[in-house]
């Protein structure tokens, strides 16, 4: 369906830009990839990242936005062959967006509290101590 395509996509360049975000407070570069081919013009580093998070964050937005009927057909526009979100729309993703970052949860390991944003930061430091030789880099599983 094309609005939940819009959705999609909407959804993932939040968390490739979230994932770009955290990244600029480490020491790695956006440029330099494992999964994704890296080029000068884009921050392919990012995009690994999201493939972590878009699970738990894109997908699980999308389900709790339509099961609880926050957004529906109006908030979207349809020209030929496009559908993307109106204004409306666009402002009850990015809220729920932000309020899913915001939200905190029980690190098993860590054992302490840790918002959805932190946890894209922590997978940053566990590809530099991996990077630097410290610790075998281990992708983030969810755990609840």
């Amino acid at each position: 369906d094309n609005m939940i395509n819009a959705l999609i996509s909407y959804l993932n360049s939040m968390v490739y830009t979230t994932c770009l975000s955290e990244i600029y407070h480490t020491q790695l570069s956006p440029l330099i990839s494992y999964l994704h081919e890296p080029g000068d013009r884009r921050f392919s580093l990012s995009l690994d990242l999201a493939e972590v998070f878009k699970p738990i964050l894109s997908d699980r937005i999308i389900f709790t936005l339509l099961n609880r009927r926050q957004i529906d057909e109006k908030d979207f526009m349809r020209e030929v062959n496009l559908c993307y979100l109106n204004e409306k729309g666009r402002k009850t993703v990015v809220k729920e967006y932000d309020e899913r970052l915001k939200t905190i949860i029980t690190h098993k390991k860590l054992e302490k509290q840790v918002s959805y944003r932190y946890l894209i930061r922590l997978e940053c430091y566990k590809l530099v101590k991996h990077l630097i030789g410290e610790q075998e880099y281990e992708g983030f599983k969810i755990w609840w």
